[in-house]
């Protein structure tokens, strides 16, 4: 089993065990497990080769240790095949569905029969849901707007959740003998916010070998169709991977053209029209277009990116900006910008420690972040209204600051400013007193409740929060989960005018969950003279390395350094928080 494969059995574990009503703690043990071996950068399965012993890792005790040791030998766990037995896997989906928990789920299942989003459907239909004690006719109207959100994101994966299986396997289809070149295309070589399927480009001296690769990886489910030149097959989890073997003179072309985006070849077979070429997956030609058989004019480029956009007069066009918003003629001008890198950052302003709803304490994360080279961070554990998430009420937050005097005294590697995520209540007011924010290096502020609120009525409670003279940054602004919760309704440009009125940054939370603010979103932003955060929101050290994910979409939106505030030094930064000198840029 892979990492991927462990975290995705230990969290079905985790749920089919919570909708049995086992114990909350143990449940909560499986879902922080999960995480951490997702995100460690070995195989598991190496790790267990080299006789490493899983207790060592925070989280991971004796139980869980044993548990991942038969994943790792068996390639099953008895303990969810028992759970599977008793109850229906297609709870697993209605627990996805926007305000369904595990007891919710069980009480469906036990009331009504309920196996999953089909079954769930018809009971809302037919008057099951709004009759059931504690459910109602509102919640029957709430769960119809959920599966409406589910049927539009579902067959879409967020990018993060794909990174996580994709180097295993690319690492299994490289070995093959006689692989030249293997790249992946797509959606996901542009890096957008989620992806559908995955397109695989390589070239190969015996194509068959390389087909063989992909239909015998582990982690196949089903094998849609095998060939010497395409081969499809889908994930266990769901995830759709085209192989396509390619002849070394079209590598180039064909990279292109399954990279995309369609807008992005459409605009560039234009231009090869324009100088009487032609400009397909198997090269750029003049005198004639070639099909599959290869028939045409004389091929000018196509073994390579670059020479065809050399060919076309176009400086390279990294793939996360081929989405036709400019960029063809900012190549052919040489104007293309010099995008925001992760070594232009200076450090992370929003993450979470064992004081609210971390995995790791405030000296783990800070010895995280001094790994990362940052220059500071900043702690913003959330307040107290979120019970859920354990916040922070004034007394708690007191003694973090006792702690963190503690912790911190004499140590100067690196810098950490006090901050607090702070809930915007309902009516806009902000869930810690104006004392209390006034002490705070950097004041966070985000919604965690009440998404359903009309457009008018969340705009002005986003417009009445940032409004406020001690707050720094609107975090996660939009509220979305990929693939899970639609972004709340706002209008963005009475919020974003409202920030700029302000002084108030926005973030692009770079959590793989979240990704949000959008790319197109974020150019807007810049458009209104907006200073953007990219923070990784991390609830772990290991969560900590999304900020790749986040400086993706910055790039997908255009944006350079100067465009990110904490690329700033930290004197500048500091006078950014304190609102004191105008934006310049």
């Amino acid at each position: 089993m892979t990492n991927a494969e462990i975290g995705r059995t230990l969290d079905q574990l985790a749920d089919l065990s919570e909708i049995d009503g086992d114990n909350p703690f143990k449940v909560r043990a499986y879902r922080a497990a999960a995480g951490l071996l997702r995100g460690l950068d070995r195989q598991v399965a190496d790790l267990l080769d080299e006789g490493f012993d899983l207790t060592s890792l925070k989280g991971i005790g004796k139980e869980i240790a044993e548990k991942v040791g038969v994943m790792v030998r068996t390639g099953s766990l008895p303990q969810l095949a028992d759970l599977a037995q008793r109850i229906p896997l297609g709870l697993l989906e209605v627990i996805k569905l926007k305000g369904v928990g595990a007891k919710q789920a069980a009480a469906l299942w036990r009331n009504l029969g309920v196996s999953d989003v089909a079954a769930l459907e018809a009971a809302i239909a037919d008057g099951s849901i709004a009759s059931l004690p504690g459910f109602g006719e509102k919640t029957a109207q709430r769960l119809a707007k959920a599966i409406d959100a589910y049927h539009r994101n579902s067959g879409r994966m967020p990018l993060g959740s794909v990174d996580a299986v994709i180097g295993p396997l690319l690492a299994r289809l490289a070995a093959v003998p006689g692989v030249g070149r293997l790249e992946v295309a797509g959606s996901y070589r542009r890096r957008r916010d989620s992806v559908g399927d995955v397109d695989l480009v390589a070239s190969a001296d015996d194509p068959t070998l390389l087909a063989a690769a992909l239909t015998g990886y582990d982690e196949v489910n089903e094998v849609l169709g095998s060939g010497a030149t395409k081969t499809s097959v889908v994930l266990h989890n769901g995830l759709q991977i085209d192989l396509r073997v390619i002849e070394p003179a079209s590598f180039g072309a064909a990279l292109l053209y399954f990279t995309g985006s369609k807008d992005h070849n459409v605009a560039l077979r234009q231009r090869s029209l324009e100088r009487g070429w032609h400009l397909n997956e198997y090269g750029l030609f003049e005198g004639g277009e070639p099909g599959k058989d290869r028939v045409g004019g004389t091929r000018l480029a196509g073994a390579d990116e670059a020479e065809i956009y050399a060919r076309l007069d176009l400086d390279y066009i990294p793939p996360v900006l081929r989405e036709d918003r400019g960029e063809i003629a900012a190549a052919a001008a040489h104007s293309l910008p010099t995008l925001v890198t992760l070594s232009d950052l200076r450090g992370d302003l929003h993450m979470h420690t064992t004081w609210s709803d971390g995995r790791n304490s405030v000296v783990e994360m800070v010895d995280a972040c001094v790994a990362r080279g940052y220059e500071y961070l900043a702690i913003t554990d959330h307040s107290g209204s979120l019970a859920l998430q354990q916040g922070l009420d004034e007394e708690k937050l007191a003694r973090q600051h006792a702690e963190l005097d503690e912790v911190l005294a004499g140590r100067d590697d690196i810098t950490v400013l006090r901050g607090m995520e702070v809930d915007i209540l309902k009516d806009g007011t902000l869930d810690l007193s104006d004392e209390w924010l006034e002490r705070l290096d950097v004041v966070l502020v985000s919604v965690h409740s009440f998404f359903d609120l009309g457009q008018a009525e969340q705009t002005a409670r986003v417009v009445a929060a940032v409004s406020h003279p001690h707050v720094n940054v609107l975090a996660h602004p939009t509220g979305r989960l990929i693939a899970r919760r639609d972004p709340i309704d706002l209008d963005l440009e009475a919020v974003f005018e409202a920030c700029l009125a302000n002084r108030v940054m926005v973030e692009h939370n770079a959590a793989s969950k979240r990704l949000d603010l959008s790319d197109l979103h974020l150019m807007t932003a810049v458009r209104h003279g907006l200073d953007v955060v990219i923070n990784t929101d991390a609830h772990s050290t290991a969560a900590l390395g999304s900020m790749a994910l986040g400086i993706d979409q910055a790039d997908r939106a255009w944006l350079r350094a100067g465009d990110v505030v904490n690329t700033l030094p930290l004197t500048d930064l500091r006078r950014r928080l304190a609102k004191a000198t105008s934006r310049a840029r």
